[in-house]
């Protein structure tokens, strides 16, 4: 199954897996999966590399599965963490790698040039095993949702939140004090 951190990373890296990619129609119905129910039919929705394939009216944004990776992985994230995502999608675009992307929007985030989120935002990542995912009517089961609350520059000292889970299902700060601060809450698996 694809890490969490793979998603959050958003695509860098590459993997001999490759599966056909969805119809526009699959693709959407697949990525709004990973927001709450009552905010997937009005979300926007990104293909995997950015590219639009559904303007939406609400505050959701739903990022589409990537199909040189085995498996499902989707997120969906408030409208308010848009510029971070798009200028990560800018520096791949340009070859930069995982740590080149952090270092940059951590330095752009720093100087005022990257607008983050102001308060807390949330990201939902669910994913699937390849087995059961069906590609052509969009449909998964035994999927896995984790959450996530991005609080930029937010420490374990600000927040009272451990540097890792006290428990299953219990969140805890990663990244802390970094412009990519967040909760994370991993909900136990059955």
């Amino acid at each position: 199954m694809k890490t969490f951190i793979s998603l959050l990373l958003l695509f860098i890296g590459f993997s001999a897996f490759t599966q056909t990619t969805s119809s526009k129609e699959i693709q959407i119905k697949l990525a709004v999966l990973a927001a709450p129910e009552d905010q997937r039919a009005s979300a926007t929705v990104y293909a995997f590399d950015g590219t639009l394939l559904r303007k939406g009216t609400n505050q959701t944004v739903c990022l589409g599965d990537d199909p040189n990776r085995e498996g499902l992985s989707v997120s969906c994230y408030h409208s308010s963490a848009q510029p971070f995502m798009e200028r990560g999608w800018a520096l791949r675009k340009e070859g930069k790698t995982a740590d080149e992307i952090f270092k940059i929007r951590e330095a752009e985030s720093k100087a005022g040039k990257l607008k983050l989120p102001d308060q807390g935002s949330l990201l939902n990542a669910l994913t699937a095993e390849e087995t059961d995912v069906n590609w052509t009517t969009g449909e998964a089961k035994n999927t896995y949702t984790r959450s996530v609350v991005y609080i930029p520059w937010a420490t374990a000292e600000s927040t009272g939140l451990p540097l890792k889970p006290a428990g299953p299902g219990l969140p805890w700060i990663m990244d802390p004090g970094t412009h990519r601060a967040h909760i994370m809450i991993n909900p136990a698996r059955d």
